[in-house]
């Protein structure tokens, strides 16, 4: 999931929302430092020079049209859309497709969603040779379904896949494929307001392997969900704590793709923070250690005045579309963007500064 950090202000003209949260108070105590970030209104993307796809259901296949939406026409499923939360809702069908040892992948097929048969010896069992995306589909009022630049999720898993020396599906197989699964699974989409269907195409070597090297098969999946908001606060303040021991990733490794090891090691901290009463973590930088990076599932971003400054992208912090999308707004918004070193105790002036604004420091 990608969550930014912006100010109130920062809206565009029209097409799909993004989420925006902006940090009003700061907490520290020794190893631990808390942060707590209200959700603003929700910010429009100008989408026509952003390019998304689109489908046009069909009785016999998915037909593309140059539009920004395709339209659906189905029942939705009998569930209780005002209480839907972000976690598995298992949907009707899951596309699968295969590349062999030429790496070419196969065209591939619906089916059912369930279990997948795969050798104890595969790659992503023994070596955690995987990459996944997270991206997701909303019902608009007029019933048409939106999808929000799924060619930019389908680029960052053929970098990720470059990484982990994997085969990876083409732009357009990718693209396809999530139009092909959700078009299957419409009755699915929440209705608007209601949340949006969660989608995740997974990248994985599924061909077995013993010694340390590349699978010599891999496996593309694309499964959905309908989910509500990720954060159990939904638009309310998030709090989140600055763990300086425990870091996300570190230089050389593969923090700047979306690999599927890159999330268990998070967990933990994870785990302390929630018992703590917090929200997520904010990663610091593993060298410095003061530094800030990302948060476990989220990019960020600090605002001061009309000044959006973001950590950097040098290997350790994931490319988020969300993230590239509110940069390309906010300069056209007249926003003046840096993406640098944010060192998080300039975070702490920020927050005096803007004290101003309504915005508090803290001390436990």
């Amino acid at each position: 999931m990608e969550f930014t950090l912006l100010p109130r202000h920062l809206r565009g003209n029209g097409g799909q929302l993004l989420s925006s949260p902006i940090p009003p108070s700061f907490y520290g105590d020794r190893r631990l430092r808390r942060f707590q970030f209200s959700t603003f209104p929700k910010i429009q993307n100008n989408l026509h020079s952003m390019s998304s796809s689109v489908l046009m259901p069909s009785s016999t296949r998915c037909e593309v049209s140059s539009a920004s939406t395709f339209q659906e026409v189905s029942d939705l499923a009998d569930i209780n859309w005002d209480n839907i939360a972000f976690s598995l809702l298992p949907a009707d069908f899951m596309y699968v497709a295969k590349a062999l040892e030429d790496g070419i992948f196969m065209k591939g097929e619906l089916q059912r969603f369930g279990p997948i048969p795969m050798s104890p010896c595969a790659g992503i069992l023994n070596y955690g040779q995987g990459l996944f995306e997270g991206m997701k589909a909303y019902r608009k009022s007029d019933g048409s379904i939106l999808l929000f630049r799924p060619e930019e999720n389908a680029l960052r898993m053929r970098i990720g896949a470059e990484r982990m020396c994997m085969r990876a599906p083409t732009v357009e197989h990718f693209v396809d494929a999530v139009k092909q699964t959700v078009l299957a699974n419409k009755r699915w989409v929440p209705p608007p307001g209601k949340g949006a269907l969660y989608i995740r195409p997974l990248l994985m070597g599924s061909g077995p392997v013993l010694g340390l090297a590349p699978a010599p098969e891999y496996t593309f999946i694309i499964f959905v969900s309908p989910v509500g908001n990720y954060f159990k606060e939904g638009l309310a303040p998030l709090n989140l704590i600055i763990d300086t021991k425990m870091h996300r990733a570190i230089p050389g490794g593969t923090g700047g793709v979306k690999a599927i090891g890159n999330y268990s090691p998070v967990l933990k901290a994870q785990a302390i923070a929630k018992n703590k009463g917090y929200s997520d973590v904010l990663y610091l930088d593993s060298v410095h250690k003061k530094y800030v990076e990302e948060v476990s599932s989220c990019n960020v971003f600090v605002v001061k005045d009309n000044i959006i400054s973001t950590p950097q992208i040098k290997g350790t912090i994931l490319p988020g579309i969300t993230r590239k999308s509110v940069i390309e707004v906010a300069r056209r918004q007249g926003f003046q963007v840096e993406e640098r070193l944010v060192d998080v105790r300039n975070c702490l002036v920020l927050m005096k500064f803007s004290a101003r604004e309504r915005l508090s420091l803290y001390h436990l």
